[in-house]
């Protein structure tokens, strides 16, 4: 509590706050790019991009379009085995359904996939300028 009364006033914070809420579109940019690269952090983010990738391809097998789906919907809704809320173990449920789909249809993933991906999640991180 001292470091604040030291560096800052109620006053500064006020104004610190209306000048962050004066420019609305500028914090909900950097909300986005900072929840995105938060996102881009998750240990299989890699393979779920890439599952996603292969399954919107026009070219791949319905069947196969219809287990990526599946676990692209997995791991969208909140609700299930182990909810994410739950520190650490809450997306293990989701990366192993991510895991035994692509291991289900590797022969399928198709190298474009994976670089889409790998591009994606470099965008995401911040480390490759984006393609606007």
């Amino acid at each position: 509590m001292a470091f604040w009364q030291q560096t800052a006033s109620w006053q500064d914070f006020s104004a610190l706050t209306r000048k962050i809420a004066g420019d609305e579109a500028g914090l909900r940019r950097k909300f986005w790019r900072k929840l995105l690269r938060e996102a881009a952090s998750l240990p299989f983010v890699e393979q779920l991009l890439t599952a996603h990738y292969c399954a919107f391809d026009r070219h791949t097998p319905l069947y196969v379009k219809a287990v990526l789906v599946g676990a692209i919907v997995y791991f969208v809704v909140p609700d299930h085995l182990i909810p994410k809320y739950v520190s650490l173990i809450g997306f293990v449920d989701d990366a192993a359904v991510v895991a035994a789909a692509i291991k289900a249809v590797t022969s399928h993933i198709k190298p474009e996939h994976r670089e889409a991906a790998q591009r994606t999640l470099a965008r995401l991180r911040g480390d490759a300028p984006s393609r606007a």
